[in-house]
């Protein structure tokens, strides 16, 4: 097949999915271009060594990339957010035109949910069928951020992306979710529920698989031979990041735990604010680091642990940094809400929690530290299993191929 994929967001830009994708298509002979924006996440700035201009085209592992110009920001404002994803959706739109006319199907890389503008383009003018991969849900990604507008404002703008969000369902050929909860949810609102797929993420298994731990990681971690806990990945308002702190404040004067947190965002500033507030003498930030240094890390840490805000949004997601850890063999603490918690307590990889419940967490750093080695090994045993049998790169290519072979030989969606 000849087949497009449009994603915002694709190497370097730490986003792998859309690449792997990419990559092993034209692995298995197919033709593939990728139409994209010049990389800018998650700093909001443009990377070294690129510019922007019209017309940004390359070929990268086989297939041909073509970069079209955005507004760079990921900022906590609203407005600048906005500009990104609607220049995004301009620029990619006008160049689709020309750039995918001739592909049998598009593979879209749904997040965020503007994104579909240029395959909407392509279904309306040339027919072209697309199948989207759901990464978040819509309009709760927008409407449960604190830049949200408030009011009768944010009412319309509900109003306007669920009536939005119905459309694309109907425009796509078929639809690739990434847990159950969301499949049921997307069919709820509209989608038919023969066009619907449940195909869980993976991680990059390019860098995260399981790796000996070393001195010099132990030492980045600061290892003091205590259960030492990392919570790594994007600090977002999202993420409740305080919730971590909170519970390692709380076992500190056990002695017994050390919680560290490697990355940043827009929420670790206050993080770090609240562990000098209370004190925390367990808590370290180590700042981000580069993708290739985290299995050596995650090896030197007991636990990876894993929050996030009770919002049903997250009833719906299996976050990714769970697949990275499941990937590396880890095993986890959890305090998430929904079908990633299920995961975890179902396949015996780690403890889970409510999420927003602090003194829970806590109660789980302290059983986490009562875990012998071999039952921790086992645990670790378990969520590579896991990970090798339900979240790895070949099943999860496998099953899109085949919705993008379905959707190229059945033409466009009704």
């Amino acid at each position: 097949m000849k087949v497009g994929v449009v994603s915002q967001w694709f190497a370097p830009e730490p986003v792998h999915l859309p690449g792997a994708v990419a990559n092993d298509l034209a692995e298995r002979g197919h033709e593939v271009r990728v139409l994209t924006g010049f990389p800018n996440y998650p700093e909001g700035r443009l990377y070294p060594g690129y510019r922007q201009r019209w017309k940004g085209r390359s070929t990268v592992n086989g297939c041909i990339v073509r970069r079209v110009p955005l507004y760079p920001s990921h900022d906590s404002s609203g407005v600048q957010r906005a500009v990104n994803y609607l220049s995004f959706a301009a620029t990619s739109s006008a160049a689709a035109i020309r750039f995918l006319s001739s592909v049998d199907v598009v593979y879209v890389y749904l997040t965020p949910a503007t994104v579909f503008t240029a395959p909407a383009v392509l279904r309306l003018l040339r027919g072209v069928p697309a199948v989207i991969h759901l990464q978040d849900l819509w309009p709760e990604s927008v409407t449960a951020s604190s830049m949200a507008p408030a009011g009768v404002t944010g009412r319309v703008v509900d109003r306007i992306l669920h009536a939005a969000m119905r459309r694309v369902y109907r425009m796509a050929s078929s639809i690739a979710v990434i847990s159950p909860s969301m499949r049921d949810l997307v069919v709820e609102r509209g989608a038919d529920p023969a066009r619907v797929r449940v195909v869980l993420n993976w991680a990059d298994e390019a860098i995260f698989r399981p790796v000996d731990a070393t001195a010099s990681a132990r030492r980045q971690l600061g290892h003091r031979n205590r259960c030492t806990v990392m919570y790594a990945g994007a600090m977002g308002e999202f993420q409740n990041i305080d919730d971590s702190v909170r519970a390692a404040a709380a076992v500190e004067s056990t002695g017994e735990v050390d919680l560290v947190l490697v990355g940043s965002g827009v929420a670790e500033a206050s993080a770090r604010s609240l562990a000098t507030e209370l004190g925390a003498g367990n808590v370290r930030f180590l700042g981000r680091r580069p993708a290739e240094q985290m299995p050596a890390l995650y090896a030197a840490a007991d636990y990876q642990v894993v929050t996030l805000r009770n919002l049903p949004i997250f009833h719906a997601t299996i976050p990714s940094k769970l697949q990275a850890a499941l990937a590396c063999g880890s095993p986890v603490v959890v305090s998430v809400p929904g079908d990633a918690a299920a995961l975890v307590e179902n396949a015996g990889i780690g403890f889970a929690c409510p999420p927003e419940n602090w003194r829970a967490l806590a109660d789980r750093f302290l059983q986490a530290v009562k875990t012998s080695p071999a039952d921790r090994a086992e645990m670790g045993r378990r969520a590579r299993d896991c990970y090798l049998s339900r979240m790895s790169q070949r099943a999860g290519v496998d099953q899109l191929e085949e919705m993008l072979t379905g959707a190229a030989h059945g033409g466009p969606a009704r």
